[in-house]
């Protein structure tokens, strides 16, 4: 009896039908995760102005759901390497949005911040589990294209929240947005019937008859026939020494743990200090709110170009060199977004800056994916994920702070250069590469 492993199967068949109704299914979850984010941003003006808050205050709107994102990355990895990728990513889907609504009705800053800490463990954890489900469903040799450009999607949300907020607000006020965020709970339903578990953590938990109705379905999309699976003939890879965060840090992962968790940490400041406070810094150098919204609109927009192309580029020249070049690039638009004047090159080249930004910290993505084996990959990912969070969090109130101490928008963006640089460095010193390997090799990396 021939044996082959579920990376085989997906390698052999290639890029089909199926891998890109699964990029769009995990897809649609993060754009409705990235609009219950991003619609903060895009209604700060006028919370602050009904609640009187400070510079600060008005940070702080955009990172109050940051630490549930925090909470929610951490046992979102320990959840789905445990109870499945699917069901895992319907259930934090359904609670973000659930909880999301509510906000509508909010009477004070305190009960919104309240909110959105509890939303804000919702949102953080489908990111982690949908970029884990996507990447164990594609073909090695695309899979840093397909991985990067599923997080295209969350850029989309961001991009919806604007568009909605941008018709909504005028008309309706603040509040009828954060209703609307509520809707998405209709798509957890649609998940838990349409969405394939990911095989390899079926394997993972000795399910094989249920991963073979998947291969099989697969086979009809790709070939129009399906083959015959005998049982026993999908072999596992090597167990793991070790599982859960411990893992992390064991000899053969500590190095790149370190790395990844800098390397995020590092991007996360820089994308949610700049895209949470460019509509509001925007409408207050005059820009108005149709203006403001519009090309902070455009800059998520024309961003996702750099989502795209990213994982292309990745699959081409190797993740490190990638990711090296990227944030380069990145610190260079900024120091230019910081120095140009006048109306139209500040948002010329604050487009740009959101093109450079999406596309250094898609070239992150692969990396997660792919330094971690099958038992432990969701808890990896999600660590990562809930440490750059954290400056998530920080960031909104780092640009609120020097807002508030007469820092000017030409600084404040010039400041964000400084994080970009620390990514390059850390790219050089402590990143490993991991072009070309499957899901199934990961047994350590030997840095």
């Amino acid at each position: 009896m021939t044996k082959t492993t579920i990376s085989a199967i997906i390698d052999r068949l290639g890029v089909t039908r199926y891998t890109w109704t699964i990029w769009i299914l995990v897809g649609l979850a993060l754009v409705f995760d990235g609009y219950d984010y991003i619609i903060v941003a895009y209604t700060m003006p006028q919370m602050a102005q009904e609640w009187g808050l400070t510079k600060v205050q008005t940070g702080s709107l955009a990172s109050w759901s940051m630490l549930g994102v925090v909470i929610g990355g951490v046992i979102a990895g320990m959840c789905s390497d445990r109870f499945g990728r699917k069901k895992t990513l319907a259930f934090f889907v359904a609670f973000y949005s659930l909880l999301t609504f509510p906000i509508y009705f909010a009477p004070s800053f305190a009960v919104f911040a309240m909110l959105r800490i509890i939303s804000g463990i919702g949102i953080g954890a489908c990111i982690p589990v949908a970029i884990t489900l996507a990447s164990e469903n594609f073909p090695t040799k695309n899979r840093g294209f397909f991985t990067a450009a599923t997080l295209c999607f969350y850029g989309w949300g961001w991009v919806l929240g604007g568009i909605v907020a941008l018709n909504v607000v005028p008309a309706y006020g603040w509040r009828v947005c954060f209703l609307i965020g509520g809707l998405p709970a209709l798509y957890a339903v649609f998940i838990l019937y349409k969405m394939p578990e990911s095989m390899a953590w079926l394997i993972g938990k000795g399910r094989e008859a249920e991963a073979i109705e998947i291969i099989k379905r697969m086979e009809k999309v790709a070939t129009g026939k399906a083959g015959e699976w005998l049982p026993g003939s999908i072999v596992l890879p090597p167990p793991a020494k070790r599982v859960g965060v411990s893992a992390l840090f064991s000899s053969g992962y500590v190095k790149a743990t370190i790395g990844v968790w800098l390397l995020y940490f590092m991007s996360m400041f820089i994308i949610y200090g700049v895209t949470s406070w460019m509509p509001t810094l925007l409408v207050e150098r005059g820009y108005g709110l149709v203006l403001g919204y519009s090309f902070s609109i455009l800059q998520n927009l024309v961003g996702s170009i750099g989502g795209f192309a990213t994982g292309f580029v990745a699959d081409i020249i190797g993740r490190r060199k990638n990711v090296i070049i990227s944030f380069l690039f990145t610190a260079a638009a900024i120091l230019l977004l910081g120095s140009v004047t006048g109306k139209w090159p500040v948002l010329i080249i604050a487009v740009l800056v959101g093109v450079c930004m999406q596309y250094a910290n898609g070239g992150a993505l692969p990396l997660m994916t792919e330094i971690y084996p099958t038992e432990f990959r969701n808890t990896g990912v999600s660590w990562a994920q809930s440490f750059g969070r954290i400056a998530g969090f920080l960031s909104p109130l780092v640009v609120g702070y020097v807002q508030q101490v007469g820092l000017d928008f030409s600084n404040t963006m010039k400041m964000f250069a400084f994080p970009a640089i620390i990514c390059v460095l850390v790219s050089v010193f402590l990143i490993v590469e991991t072009k070309g390997r499957t899901v199934d090799s990961v047994v350590g990396i030997k840095a």
